[in-house]
């Protein structure tokens, strides 16, 4: 590496950014905080001199990966660091927005920092719509789970050979007599909430479908090759795909790769067609 390379380590935060830099065998110094806004990004790099010679780091966090994606346009090597595995010293408690970019700098100088894989914009907007009908579903359950326990409340039990959720069910559910207009009421907004929930989630679910109609080609043989896999289905395929990334990155993702492709073969060989 350069006697001349730069390292600047950024703790930041939704509002501000705070700086610290490591150059060559001086010590590590502060260089101050400043608004975590793009124009303000920009001037603050311009003032460093540009992207000449510069690396800078950041923890990963709730901030994302927007600074990143705007200092790589900018030409700037940028690196979002794991924040687990930054060494820690024992008894090393006090923590401050200065120390922790005075930390940053002085290990990413030094070489023990952890980088994490970063998406694209489209494979962190594919993750974002996954993770949305994750959170949908786990909605869903809970706003179903919050129905029965009510009809438990009251003894309101399911007609003997009748599945909950199915079509007989909910005819019996809606043809319940309840004695007080707040009982009627409060089972109506649970009903409510579940329906409202069902169609979140089916709303979801077809975003997904017409998202991977876009993504790239490798990325679609992704997906398909991992619905070769027993018990792999389209969703399933989708958020091993958007969580990972690529398997690549991994030490044995070649193998994992060249199997799920000789499975997928083997089953389109064997059949015509991929199971989902």
């Amino acid at each position: 590496m350069s006697k001349n390379t730069r390292y600047l380590g950024l703790d930041v935060h939704a509002e501000t950014i705070t700086a610290a830099i490591a150059e060559g065998r001086q010590k590590i110094r502060s260089i101050g905080q400043f608004p975590n806004r793009p124009e303000a990004v920009r001037r603050f790099i311009e003032k460093l001199g540009g992207p000449k010679g510069l690396k800078v780091c950041y923890e990963a966090g709730p901030t994302g990966y927007a600074l990143y994606w705007q200092l790589t346009k900018m030409n700037v090597e940028c690196e979002v660091v794991a924040p687990s595995l930054i060494p820690k010293k024992s008894g090393e408690r006090i923590k401050t927005d200065r120390r922790d970019a005075e930390k940053l700098a002085q290990c990413y100088q030094a070489g023990t920092l952890t980088a994490v894989w970063v998406p694209d914009g489209a494979h962190e907007a594919l993750r974002d719509l996954d993770r949305a009908r994750g959170a949908a579903k786990d909605d869903e359950s809970r706003a179903k789970h919050r129905l029965v326990k009510y009809l438990l409340h009251y003894a309101l039990r399911d007609p003997e050979g009748c599945r909950a959720w199915t079509h007989p069910w909910w005819r019996w559910l809606q043809a319940l007599k309840l004695e007080h207009e707040a009982q009627r009421e409060t089972l109506l907004a649970h009903i409510a909430e579940v329906l409202h929930q069902g169609e979140r989630v089916s709303r979801l679910d077809k975003a997904i479908e017409r998202a991977i109609e876009s993504v790239s080609p490798e990325k679609k043989a992704v997906i398909n090759a991992l619905q070769a896999l027993r018990g792999v289905a389209k969703l399933t395929a989708v958020t091993i795909v958007t969580e990972v990334g690529t398997f690549q990155r991994f030490s044995g993702g070649k193998r994992v790769w060249t199997a799920s492709s000789k499975s997928r073969s083997c089953m389109v060989g064997a059949g015509g067609s991929v199971a989902t």
